[in-house]
């Protein structure tokens, strides 16, 4: 059985405010009452609501005010307006934040009924059409979820916080090693949020020059560059309704950084060289392979843009955390550019699986979709077979990543170890190591500048599982 809809009905004047959760509670629906826009805030943040009717005027939080915080709270929820003659602009103006309708005041019964019966079945037909959507995607097998691939238990674990996550409007934080599918983790947060029929808009701020940042996020108004012949709007205009994917959120320069704080705080910024104030209405994903708590400690990241950003922390899976996933991989990037390429290849030899799974993937996903791409180009078969795959993969001996240590080995040994085996997996990329250790690469100097000379002595008996 379905659950009833819910409305949220906020007025300061007690006594209208009886009247109307009388009218509601006679009909299948569950009626929330408040006396203040900050109650009604109060509520918005708790759960889930359809529809929100509430008074134009009120003391502290407005109509107007309420309206901007239901966008971003519930931006799922339609708003109605109770307005009195004198206020009709105002309530016009609420509409161009993202009000559904306005009904005038003294109300009337049959027409604050019937306004709200319409704000419901749109909100219910709005919600029809993402689920018909899901529908026919993954019946042509493009899945809401973005594609993701595999049942691993650890990207099990990821999936069910993406699915948390994505109903709400927090800003979340995708963690990872690179390769690890950042942006297909981005668009599925966006997929299944109430913000899926909006657009999905991503920018990568390491591959954009400081230069011109600014103007690609924000916008630029005309004669504020050389060349700039008109205004242009920038990625966060062009993700109005929708989510804002920023990959590489640790590359942009303080100036940057400090505009983009305010966009979060306030939802306010202005193109560059312009002095009109915009709205943002759209959601913040950002991703990084750095440590931020690293960079905020060493004077690298704003501190409060930090925790801005990490409201909702994701940090995604290694392959090599997830090895049980790399035979289902491989068949599902073999059937890809199989096709793509035109080639009738149909399956990987048992083998070539050995050779995979035996392979760290310091690259991850991303390394192991180019290996598989380069294997369907150069097969000559029916089947991939190791000889189609790179020598660093054919040469690669079985992979194991644990270490035992002997009681009372000083701990400086240990931990010398763990980074040299650390180093071996990441084909010694200090920078990986680090990330995977917690750690940073003066450290990684740091502990092995430190290590004892050779003596003539055998280094380190070779690592038992």
């Amino acid at each position: 059985m379905a659950l009833p809809r819910t409305l949220l009905v906020v007025d300061d004047d007690t006594s209208n405010l009886a009247s109307l959760v009388k009218i509601f509670e006679k009909q299948p629906l569950r009626v929330l009452p408040a006396t203040s826009g900050e109650e009604a805030l109060d509520q918005l943040r708790k759960q889930p609501v359809d529809v929100v009717l509430t008074d134009l005027m009120m003391p502290g939080l407005s109509g107007i005010d309420l309206v901007k915080h239901a966008r971003a709270l519930r931006p799922e929820a339609e708003v109605v307006l109770m307005t009195a003659y004198g206020t009709i602009e105002l309530a016009v103006e609420a509409i161009r934040e993202g009000a559904y309708d306005f009904v005038t005041k003294p109300l009337r019964r049959a027409q604050i009924e019937r306004v709200i019966a319409r704000a419901l079945e749109k909100q219910a037909l709005a919600e029809e059409n993402r689920t018909l959507r899901a529908q026919l995607a993954d019946a042509r097998g493009h899945r809401p979820d973005g594609g993701i691939v595999g049942s691993a238990p650890a990207l099990r674990r990821v999936m069910e916080l993406v699915r948390q996550a994505a109903p709400s409007s927090a800003t979340v934080l995708l963690l990872g090693e690179s390769g690890t599918g950042k942006e297909l983790f981005a668009q599925a947060l966006h997929s299944l949020s109430p913000r899926a029929d909006g657009p999905f808009v991503a920018v990568n701020c390491g591959a954009l020059p400081e230069s011109i940042i600014e103007a690609e996020l924000f916008g630029a108004d005309r004669g504020s560059y050389t060349g700039a012949v008109s205004a242009r709007d920038g990625r966060f205009a062009r993700a109005h309704r929708g989510t804002l994917f920023l990959d590489e959120i640790g590359e942009l320069s303080p100036r940057v950084q400090v505009k983009l704080l305010r966009v979060l705080q306030t939802g306010q910024y202005e193109r560059v060289g312009g002095q009109q104030t915009l709205t943002a209405d759209c959601r913040i994903i950002a991703a990084t392979n750095q440590d931020l708590s690293q960079m905020v400690r060493v004077g690298e990241f704003r501190e409060d843009l930090f925790y801005r950003l990490n409201v909702i922390a994701i940090t995604l899976p290694t392959l090599r955390a997830r090895r049980e996933d790399i035979p289902l991989l491989a068949e599902h990037f073999l059937q890809r550019f199989a096709a793509k390429n035109q080639k009738r290849v149909e399956g990987i030899s048992p083998r070539a699986v050995e050779r995979l799974m035996a392979y760290a993937w310091p690259g991850n996903v991303r390394e192991l979709e180019n290996c598989v791409e380069r294997a369907v180009v150069l097969c000559r078969g029916v089947v991939v077979t190791e000889a189609d795959l790179p020598e660093t993969v054919t040469g690669a001996t079985p992979h194991d990543e644990s270490l035992t240590f002997a009681l009372g080995t000083p701990l400086e040994e240990i931990e010398r170890r763990v980074i040299r085996e650390t180093l071996r997996h990441t084909g010694d990329d200090k920078r990986r190591a680090a990330q995977l250790l917690g750690i940073s690469t003066r450290t990684i100097y740091r502990k092995l500048e430190a290590e004892p000379p050779d003596d003539g002595e055998p280094e380190d008996p070779p690592p038992v599982a």
